[in-house]
């Protein structure tokens, strides 16, 4: 089963967070949204406009387990922070570390313009706030700080891949 963040749209159902649209379908408040990115290390330590900012420029889908969420070579339109629950990364090297509460993924294809440099699968059912390309540079823009914990985090994970490929040049073990 695969994702479309465009067409797959699955709020929240929780009627103490949700309110009645047009369609018929719940949407989550604006408060609940910000409970749960309260939840997430990306944004501690954010004020709550800054969250409020970053709940209205994004919308939180629940997808169930098993399901692909990205594909390596797939355009990449948009960029997912988990709020709840795990995904399997699996990178043209091979399988990555399992990402869960507070990481994010998506955001290269946003960065680059390049296709997905890797599978996300949910191994659990998850929660993801969902940042949409038309909306990603503008909360950049709003929210300098994003920026900074996006660039360690990313500065990170390229440490990482570089002991990874070392490692595996030289037949070590890279845990």
């Amino acid at each position: 089963m695969a994702f479309d963040p465009r067409t797959d749209r699955l709020p929240f159902s929780d009627l103490d967070e949700s309110k009645d649209t047009l369609a018929g379908a719940p949407e989550m408040s604006d408060d609940a949204r910000i409970r749960h990115l309260q939840r997430v290390p990306l944004f501690s330590g954010f004020n709550e406009d800054e969250l409020r900012r970053v709940a209205q420029l994004s919308r939180i889908a629940e997808i169930p387990a098993g399901t692909t969420v990205t594909q390596i070579g797939s355009p990449g339109d948009s960029f997912f922070i988990i709020i709840d629950g795990a995904v399997a990364v699996r990178t043209p090297i091979g399988q990555g570390s399992e990402l869960r509460p507070g990481d994010f993924f998506g955001e290269m294809s946003l960065l680059d313009g390049e296709p997905r440099s890797a599978t996300i699968v949910a191994t659990t059912d998850l929660r993801l706030l969902i940042v949409d390309r038309s909306h990603f540079w503008r909360l950049l823009d709003e929210i300098p700080d994003l920026v900074r914990r996006m660039l360690t985090i990313l500065s990170r994970r390229v440490r990482r891949l570089e002991q990874a490929l070392h490692a595996i040049r030289y037949g070590l073990n890279p845990t």
